[in-house]
């Protein structure tokens, strides 16, 4: 579920081509996690299903898009990346090039993690 914070977010505090990246990734949870709601949460853009599924964070070339429980996703992608116990993350660096198969199979674990 889209929110007025997040558009205000995503207008404001990012750059052209990062608003393009968080289009297609707000697009994708959308379509795969059309119950998550969008928030803030510690400042950046994020998806709440009844804990934080992930959140967008912002550098000066890329966005990052973090799972919050990305440590125990399977990743047939190979696109994630992290060494933590908990999170793994995705940098996105052009809209065009974004791996939407690859973020709907980490989003769709993400909401079977978090409803179980």
């Amino acid at each position: 579920m889209a929110s007025v914070d997040v558009d205000e977010y995503v207008s404001t505090q990012l750059p052209p081509q990062h608003q393009a990246i968080v289009g297609v990734v707000r697009k994708l949870v959308a379509e795969t996690a059309p119950d998550a709601n969008e928030v803030i949460s510690r400042g950046s853009p994020a998806w709440k299903a009844t804990n934080i599924l992930a959140i967008i964070s912002r550098s000066k070339t890329h966005i990052t898009l973090a799972f919050a429980r990305g440590a125990e996703f399977e990743d047939s992608h190979g696109l994630l990346e992290g060494v933590g116990k908990t999170t793994r993350h995705v940098k996105l660096k052009n809209p065009d090039a974004v791996n939407a198969d690859a973020l709907r199979d980490y989003i769709r674990q993400a909401l079977a993690l978090d409803k179980g």
